[in-house]
């Protein structure tokens, strides 16, 4: 299975703001709300919902193939992807815009503020997938963020050519309109949210989450602390538990670790259930990092903590996924 990631490509500034925001938010004036939080961390870091999903998978031994919108100023990024794995060799280059700017503020409660400059991302609604998927065996196409217009053209481009398809809508769920979100659902082979997404996105569409698991392949729904959820119409829900952190956190990128980890085990074959907990455990290991391309796989923890949270059995799958397919690292 060959797996084509497309979405947003983006420079993350990452900033930390030593309190809680809902401290600083006054009942009777969120109209009028005027504030400015002091942070005392900034980290400037690779990331973009498809290119943190392409980066995971990379490092999983996939050669995913990265689909988006850049602008000049991508040269080195591009690099460090190739390096990890990824073909770049479909990104589209801006002739007058900068490649996305992420900027995000978290709080000691680990709520987050944060602003996306689109740039050369608004451009993604003229990449076409069909030339991209001609050449390809297998392909599985991940629609994550990015430019809405792009988003609904990548998904009728599959539908239209018969591709099995992701439906990752995240963040642009709070700009599409119910109908383009029922437009870009349906269909799907998979679905993921997390369990704000997913009230937003039935109360956005109208449907019930029955209308949407008849839509839908799979609904896998992200927890937070509580884990993942798989749900289908075919099979009962399966709770998938977090691999527990072992130090520091930060949640940017957590969710796309989580979909790398996932789909690199459904491209193997793993079952649902392994393919979370693969998904957890790569979760886990960007929880424990600052920045969302950060993290290194060191296969003999990766397979103990795995083993320790889900049994000998994942653990031993853990082990042989990884004797086949990891890359190594370059010195």
């Amino acid at each position: 299975m060959t797996i084509v990631v497309t979405g947003s490509i983006a420079t993350d500034y990452l900033m930390v703001f030593p309190g809680r925001f809902a401290d600083q938010l006054m009942e009777g004036k969120l109209d009028k709300v005027s504030l400015s939080f002091l942070a005392d961390e900034l980290e400037i870091r690779r990331g973009g919902v498809a290119a943190n999903i392409a980066y995971g998978l990379g490092c999983l031994g996939h050669a995913p193939v990265l689909v988006g919108s850049v602008g000049a100023d991508f040269a080195e990024y591009g690099t460090w992807l190739a390096d990890h794995n990824v073909n770049t060799d479909h990104v589209r280059y801006s002739t007058t815009r900068h490649t996305a700017k992420f900027l995000c503020t978290t709080d000691t409660a680990h709520n987050q503020i944060a602003t996306f400059y689109a740039g050369a991302m608004d451009e993604a609604r003229e990449i076409e997938l069909a030339p991209i998927l001609a050449g390809l065996a297998d392909p599985l196409v991940v629609v994550s963020p990015n430019d809405p217009d792009a988003m609904l053209r990548h998904t009728t481009d599959c539908r239209e050519l018969g591709v099995p398809f992701v439906a990752d809508p995240s963040q642009q769920l709070a700009r599409m309109t119910g109908e383009d979100i029922r437009e870009l659902v349906d269909g799907a082979a998979y679905l993921f949210t997390n369990e704000y997404e997913r009230t937003l996105l039935t109360y956005k569409t109208g449907w019930a989450d029955d209308d949407v698991l008849d839509r839908v392949g799979t609904w896998v729904t992200t927890r937070g602390r509580l884990g993942a959820s798989i749900e289908s119409c075919e099979r009962a829900t399966v709770i998938v538990p977090v691999v527990t952190p072992a130090g520091g956190t930060e949640p940017t990128g957590v969710g796309d670790a989580f979909r790398a980890g996932f789909l690199a085990g459904i491209a193997r074959r793993f079952d649902q259930e392994r393919s979370a907990q693969l998904g957890c455990m790569l979760a886990t290991l960007v929880l424990e990092t600052i920045g969302t391309q950060e993290y290194r796989i060191v296969p003999e923890t990766f397979v103990e903590r795995i083993s320790s949270t889900y049994g000998p059995a994942a653990g031993a799958a853990a082990q042989s996924y990884l004797d086949n397919t990891l890359v190594k690292e370059s010195a």
